[in-house]
């Protein structure tokens, strides 16, 4: 007996398990969530825009990186890190991860995130 089952994961869920994925990127110091993301109240993991259609989930991730680090290489590992780890969890297809850096952090003793920010 075939069942159909309806599952949908919000994007919030989908933003934390992709942040989980980032924070873990070598040379990424915190997702930056920036002026914007705070002021409109927005749920989910700050510096982390996803937008899901159907099957499919694109991800706007904007990080701030450690002095010393390859930007191209942090941005391709975030980018295939977030792809197989999302389509893993979820069963998804993610087309589009867009990394954005926000910039360069010089200070080795800050923490890996700015929530409280």
């Amino acid at each position: 007996m075939e069942e159909n089952i309806n599952l949908s994961i919000s994007e919030e869920v989908i933003s934390t398990m992709a942040e989980r994925v980032i924070l873990s990127v070598s040379g990424v110091h915190a997702l930056n969530g920036g002026i914007m993301g705070n002021f409109l109240g927005k749920k989910g993991a700050p510096g982390i825009k996803v937008d899901i259609s159907g099957k499919e989930i694109m991800l706007d991730v904007y990080v701030t990186v450690d002095y010393g680090t390859k930007i191209p290489d942090i941005a391709w590992e975030i980018q295939d890190r977030v792809k197989k780890e999302l389509e893993n969890m979820t069963g998804m297809i993610v087309t589009t991860v867009n990394v954005h850096i926000q910039g360069i952090n010089y200070d080795k003793k800050e923490a890996k995130t700015d929530k409280e920010g």
